[in-house]
């Protein structure tokens, strides 16, 4: 059932005026909402219920909603047709709208930053998502994808407009390809595995490969170690410290024997996992499953989809839309949207830790 805007929170003047705005533009800016939120210490209820009742009444809720200020997208409309299957390709398309700043606009975005101004930090993030995307693409070919690659680098961007010192006089992208490297470099080791390996050894990995891929190309053999360390610049000590630390997880299901009549699996001891960690695990897959249910009826169907929380596969954009009803487009935003109410949850946080 739909959530219902009580008679007392539309009679506030703040509301009332919000509504107002949003019916003219024909959308409501989401931090404008978040603003006012904030204003009311509306509750979660009165959160779903306003969201709801400018849904009902065709107000969509944007991050860009009545900017003026951006080039319109070149993308005809069959293009973009294409492009709400991919949703790589629509971040390309998004962040081209973003000018780039000069470097007045940089010192000036960074003192309001300072003193908590989370429309400056906001655009200096999306100023400089290109930057993000042309250091992503070095680290292609190495198990995570573009996209996948790309996120991790916002999150070193978002950490560079927090600590960015605007005294010190160099400018900001100099400053966050540092941390865009470094978030990437712990995205790929700490996500493109099974197990997972220090940083410092994955980053001595990743010019390993580089140099043993160059040497064979050019001695028309396999290098040996000596001569990889010598052309990675690196102690032969680290490079077998490497070998060892990086190597291929075997399945347990791999065939041993003359036969192949049994499993690897099948020679390890057995048992049931400690009684805490299966505690701790139903513990957080109930807790994940609670705070989804606290979300608005479509929002929570299309986590469920995009995230096989019900133990089904996860499911694309064109088909989680094909299931509700819904565009690829349209699923993208309520996915965004439920992603940024879970990530508000402090009960959340724990999980953090060990996701």
């Amino acid at each position: 059932m739909q959530p219902v805007v009580s008679q007392e929170l539309t009679a506030r003047p703040e509301v009332a005026a919000f509504v107002a705005r949003a019916e003219e533009r024909g959308c409501a800016q989401l931090s404008e909402l978040d603003d006012l939120l904030r204003l009311l210490e509306a509750s979660d209820d009165d959160v779903d219920a306003l969201e709801s009742h400018l849904e009902r009444h065709g107000i969509e809720i944007s991050d860009d909603c009545g900017r003026n200020d951006v080039d319109p997208t070149s993308v005809t409309n069959g293009e973009l047709a294409t492009a709400t299957t991919d949703a790589l390709q629509l971040f390309l398309n998004e962040i081209r709208r973003y000018p780039l700043l000069t470097a007045e606009e940089e010192v000036e975005l960074a003192k309001r930053i300072e003193q908590g101004d989370l429309a400056a930090k906001e655009r200096m993030i999306n100023s400089n998502l290109r930057l993000v995307v042309s250091i992503a693409k070095k680290y292609q070919g190495q198990e995570l994808s573009l996209l996948d690659l790309i996120q991790e680098g916002i999150f070193g961007l978002i950490r560079a407009a927090e600590k960015f010192d605007w005294r010190k006089g160099y400018k900001f992208s100099t400053y966050a390809t540092f941390w865009v490297r470094q978030a990437i470099q712990r995205g790929l080791a700490n996500k493109a595995r099974t197990i997972r390996i220090p940083v410092h050894i994955g980053q001595r990995e990743r010019k390993i490969v580089r140099a043993e891929r160059e040497l064979s190309a050019r001695l028309g053999r396999e290098p040996s170690d000596v001569e990889i360390a010598e052309a990675a610049d690196l102690p032969l000590s680290q490079v077998q410290e490497v070998r060892e630390a990086a190597r291929t997880v075997t399945s347990l299901d791999r065939p041993v024997g003359d036969e192949g009549e049994a499993a690897l699996g099948d020679l390890l001891e057995g048992g049931s996992p400690p009684v805490d960690e299966e505690v701790e695990l139903s513990l957080s897959e109930e807790l994940l499953r609670r705070t989804i249910e606290d979300l608005p009826e479509v929002e929570r169907k299309v986590i469920r989809l995009r995230y096989g929380i019900n133990g089904d596969d996860p499911q694309p954009l064109r088909e989680t839309g094909r299931r509700l009803g819904l565009s690829a487009e349209r699923v993208r935003q309520l996915e965004s949207r439920a992603l940024k109410r879970l990530a508000m949850r402090r009960e959340l946080e724990a999980l953090h830790e060990v996701a």
